[in-house]
């Protein structure tokens, strides 16, 4: 699963790692990106502009975009058989730009973990994206990420992780590709290649949003 994550870097790393220019009066670091939010993703149609869609896919044949906070995430081994899927991971796929998720411990205390690439300031997760038309006429367009099986990193944490992409994917993730192409990219990122520290439960809270939130309770990694 993928239910928090962040996403605040500077303009000149954004630049440098996707060829993005933004404008800052724009783009608004965000420590506690979260279902609902508008956030910042990468489209296949605009791949060299930030684009801001609401977190939670709404499918365009839905009643109500309240279905969409229910669809923040969708599993990559079923996705061709979901009809609120299938059609945007088929011609609808974005790049979800972040640098860190959070995750929470099982026990009763549910300890949130902070978790990143150990020598990468940002990456990207697989994601899809859909627009929707509500009664007044008025275009949503929002997106999910996908999910897989977890590593032995995260597995801990949970049974599930999102799709991160290797960096030379990314560009073939936002072009026309045949789905055994796809499907191919779509499996958990290397553990050996990625950490995770524990953070304050600040971060539970949707409304707090801080570099704060990254700092961790401990030096110790796990």
């Amino acid at each position: 699963m993928c239910g928090r994550y962040s996403f605040a870097v500077d303009d000149a790393l954004i630049w440098e790692r996707f060829g993005v220019r933004v404008q800052t009066a724009i783009y608004k670091a965000s420590y506690n990106c979260a279902p609902s939010q508008r956030l910042a993703i990468l489209s296949g149609q605009e791949p060299l502009t930030l684009n801001y869609f609401r977190w939670g896919l709404i499918p365009s044949w839905a009643r109500d975009a309240a279905i969409g906070n229910k669809m923040i995430n969708a599993r990559s081994e079923t996705i061709l058989e979901k009809p609120a899927f299938n059609q945007a991971f088929l011609k609808r796929r974005c790049l979800v730009p972040a640098d860190s998720f959070y995750e929470w411990t099982k026990n009763p205390g549910k300890t949130p973990y902070r978790i990143l690439l150990k020598n990468s300031p940002c990456f990207s997760m697989a994601g899809i994206w859909e627009q929707w038309k509500n009664n007044d006429g008025e275009t949503i367009r929002s997106f999910a990420i996908l999910t897989t099986q977890a590593n032995r990193l995260i597995a801990p944490l949970h049974d599930r992780m999102p799709v991160i992409l290797h960096r030379e994917e990314e560009r073939f993730w936002l072009t026309p590709l045949p789905e055994t192409g796809l499907i191919a990219m779509l499996k958990p990122f290397p553990p050996e290649l990625m950490e995770a520290y524990p953070i304050s439960n600040i971060v539970n809270a949707p409304k707090n949003n801080s570099p704060e939130i990254h700092a961790p309770l401990t030096t110790t990694l796990f």
